[in-house]
C-alpha cells in the first residue's frame, strides 16, 4: 500500500500563486506515475498534472490544457514527494487538489482518474478574484 499526504493549499488573489506538496510513503517503490487531480464543487475530479517517476518515459509530465503554461508539476526524493508549483492562478482553479499514485502496468498518459488507485485526503485551493 501507498499512503499520500497532500500540503500546502491555501487561498490567493487572481494572479497569485501557491506551491502544493505531497508526501508519500508505504511501498513507495512501486510508485512509477504520480499527479495531481482537483474537484471544484459540483463537478467532476479532473486531472491536472501527471509525471512519469518509473518505467519508460521517466520525468515525462502530462498537463490539463487549462493550466498548462502555469503550473508545474515535480517529484523529489525518488518519487516521495511531488510538488505542484502554481502561478497566474484563476478563480477556476479553485477546487479540492488531490495527490494520486499509480504503479507499473497503470497509464500515466490518459489522466483518467481510474488509472490511479491510491490518492491523499486533499488540500483545498481558493482564488478570489
Amino acid at each position: 500500500q501507498v499512503q499520500l499526504r497532500e500540503s500546502g493549499g491555501g487561498s490567493v488573489q487572481t494572479g497569485g500563486t501557491l506551491s502544493l506538496t505531497c508526501d508519500a510513503s508505504g511501498y513507495t517503490y512501486t510508485i512509477s506515475c504520480m499527479g495531481w487531480f482537483r474537484q471544484a464543487p459540483g463537478k467532476e475530479r479532473e486531472g491536472v498534472a501527471r509525471i512519469r517517476i518509473g518505467g519508460a518515459g521517466v520525468g515525462s509530465t502530462y498537463y490539463a490544457d487549462s493550466v498548462q503554461g502555469r503550473f508545474t508539476i515535480s517529484q523529489h526524493n525518488a518519487g516521495n514527494t511531488l510538488s505542484l508549483q502554481m502561478n497566474s492562478l484563476k478563480p477556476e482553479d479553485t477546487a479540492m487538489y488531490y495527490c494520486a499514485a499509480a504503479p507499473l502496468g497503470y497509464s500515466c498518459v490518459s489522466g483518467s482518474r481510474g488509472d490511479f488507485p491510491y490518492w491523499g485526503q486533499g488540500t483545498q485551493v481558493t482564488v478570489s478574484s
